[in-house]
């Protein structure tokens, strides 16, 4: 399902590579389930770069939160033929919600994806890894899905839906709908 970038003819097509960058202290084993997750995907190069270390600029004191869209700009500009997630373990808002699980921008081919608050720990829940990796993996396909020029989906089974809640989360799936598929834009 790679997204392949059309060349002067059929036999010169580039495939999309998905660059996933830590942002802040995230372990190698996290970043390695994270790339095999999202490559089952979207079945094209998944590779793990270096990030950022220091997410001090980002950090609003009052809302004990981080600004999304000042670690989105932190990234940069995606190179040719690629689109980078910044993955972060802190809690992300933008100034118009409580949090956010995670922000895209199609115009740069960035985005920026939170585990803090995909955790069931972090609500009191016991620990369920499967679950956890679950959500993630759809949060990254999700802001990747934007990347491509993807709105959002009225499917709530179709991993573009807005996720409002986790509930909303747990109900997708991590894969594009029939609809949403064809639509999407390298």
């Amino acid at each position: 399902m790679c997204a392949k970038i059309p060349g002067k003819d059929s036999h010169n097509q580039s495939q999309v590579k998905i660059v996933l960058r830590p942002l802040g202290n995230i372990a190698g084993e996290t970043m390695e389930d994270l790339r095999n997750g999202v490559g089952n995907v979207f079945q094209c190069p998944v590779e793990i770069e270096g990030g950022l270390d220091d997410l001090s600029q980002a950090y609003n004191s009052e809302r004990k939160q981080h600004l999304s869209s000042a670690l989105l700009a932190a990234l940069g500009k995606a190179g040719k033929n690629e689109r980078v997630v910044g993955v972060a373990d802190v809690d992300l808002y933008d100034p118009r919600l409580n949090f956010v699980f995670g922000e895209a921008d199609m115009t740069l081919g960035t985005a920026v994806v939170s585990l803090y608050r995909l955790r069931p720990e972090y609500y009191g829940s016991v620990v369920d890894e499967p679950l956890f990796w679950e959500r993630a993996t759809k949060e990254i396909v999700h802001e990747l899905g934007h990347t491509f020029g993807l709105k959002h989906c009225p499917n709530a089974r179709c991993v573009m839906h807005f996720s409002n809640s986790l509930a909303d989360t747990d109900v997708k799936e991590a894969h594009f709908c029939s609809k949403c598929r064809p639509r999407i834009i390298v």
